[in-house]
């Protein structure tokens, strides 16, 4: 199994007759670009699409990603409507909360739920996405998710079981001990740790209690040093130091910047 990070929580998981693309997102208005975090190249052999929630760095690309591949897009129950007979999903380069975007392959999941897709078991995680602030200058805005805002609309993470490999991605998400207490030993965590300065996701000290939790084999932390607006480290975060501290605990880590890859069997 093979593993690429691009940029915030986008990855893709290479496995078999399988390529997953999770969060296909864009780079956030860095320098006023939206440039796609999955190559291009890449869209067309991607056979199924996951996404965490409906933010930009996350879901730009979604559907695009889907027309040029026909790959489903699995995702939370939130963000597909049927509206007019017509299954619709949440606009991606829409503003607010406005469907859009004509859907037919997909599948909806919710939290603690679990669906069988392909070959492989997928089951909803509780995620919840923290309050968002964006500066521009001397000026700045927090932005709290609620039922009527977009950011972190669709909030979920995903345990996928795939050919005998446990994979979980948390997306952007705070801290919860007690709904993560039945995620056991995974052979993959793909966790957020940029929440240090804006807390929109757990920090590296609460990343670490979600791992002396869980306790998987393999930790990549994700979500963190991200350029962003005008920063080119959005959510700062040591990863050296957080490495060092995963592995005290037992657990391999790999830090993975930006299209970097790495093979699972070299690791667990």
């Amino acid at each position: 199994m093979k593993i690429t990070h691009y940029l915030y929580n986008s990855f893709l998981i290479e496995d078999g007759d399988k390529k997953i693309a999770i969060d296909p997102g864009a780079l956030f208005f860095y320098f006023f670009r939206f440039s796609s975090l999955i190559p291009r190249s890449e869209w067309k052999d991607i056979t199924h699409i996951f996404v965490t929630h409906g933010d930009p760095d996350h879901y730009w690309h979604a559907d695009r990603v889907a027309k040029a591949s026909n790959a489903p897009v699995i995702c939370n129950k939130t963000m597909v409507k049927s509206i007019n007979g017509k299954f619709l999903l949440l606009g991606p380069r829409d503003k607010g909360l406005a469907f859009t975007s004509p859907i037919e392959k997909f599948q909806t999941i919710s939290v603690d739920e679990k669906v069988q897709l392909d070959g492989m078991s997928i089951t909803g995680i509780k995620t919840t996405h923290g309050p968002l602030t964006l500066k521009f200058g001397p000026f700045s805005k927090t932005v709290n998710p609620d039922p009527k805002e977009r950011v972190g609309w669709g909030a979920i993470g995903f345990e996928i079981k795939l050919n005998g490999t446990t994979i979980v991605n948390l997306g952007d998400t705070l801290l919860h001990k007690k709904e993560w207490e039945g995620i056991k030993n995974p052979d993959v965590l793909m966790i957020p740790i940029g929440g240090r300065t804006i807390h929109n996701t757990m920090d590296e000290e609460e990343a670490l209690q979600a791992i002396e939790i869980m306790k998987p084999k393999l930790v990549i932390p994700c979500h963190y040093n991200c350029p962003i607006l005008f920063s080119r480290h959005y959510n700062p975060a040591d990863d050296k130091s957080f490495k060092e501290k995963v592995e005290k605990m037992g657990s391999k880590c790999v830090i993975l910047h930006k299209g970097d890859s790495m093979d699972v069997e070299d690791y667990i």
